[in-house]
């Protein structure tokens, strides 16, 4: 009798299905698919044989957050987003110091498309540069954007 139920998943159908929609690292997978372990050691086993296939790959992961986020976001809140992927440090610190060298020019393309003029007054200013700080840049690189300085 088919009660209209989906058969449970296993542990490789569920990681194929959220590799399927974005790159994960190995640590995001084992904290998403770790309440659906059964048999202990299991879950490592899968991690491993998806690993050695290539499914999973931290240079991927890294280099598909960077692109995605880039265009969004500042160097500091891309590298919370790295860290908080389980991604090696060393990897995420190299990632880190190649959006420092484009921060102002990225920082200026952001605040042009939400506000495209200086600030008029103190309040139009701190809501410019809060907006800016939330997005994780910097603050010399906000003055340098808000204030308009050394516009290329």
């Amino acid at each position: 009798m088919n009660t209209g139920a989906k058969p449970a998943l296993s542990l490789i159908g569920r990681a194929l299905r959220l590799l399927s929609t974005r790159e994960h690292s190995r640590a995001e997978l084992e904290r998403k698919l770790e309440p659906y372990e059964e048999e202990p050691g299991a879950l490592a086993k899968v991690l491993d044989a998806l690993q050695a296939k290539g499914f999973i790959n931290e240079a991927r992961v890294l280099e598909s957050v960077v692109h995605r986020r880039a265009s969004k976001l500042g160097a500091s809140r891309i590298k919370q987003e790295l860290q908080a992927k389980g991604l090696e440090p060393e990897a995420v610190a190299e990632a880190v110091q190649a959006l420092r060298a484009t921060e102002l020019e990225r920082a200026r393309e952001i605040w042009r498309k939400k506000f495209d003029r200086q600030p008029a007054d103190a309040a139009e200013r701190g809501k410019q540069m809060r907006f800016l700080a939330s997005r994780g840049f910097g603050g010399d690189t906000i003055h340098k954007v808000v204030s308009g300085a050394d516009e290329e």
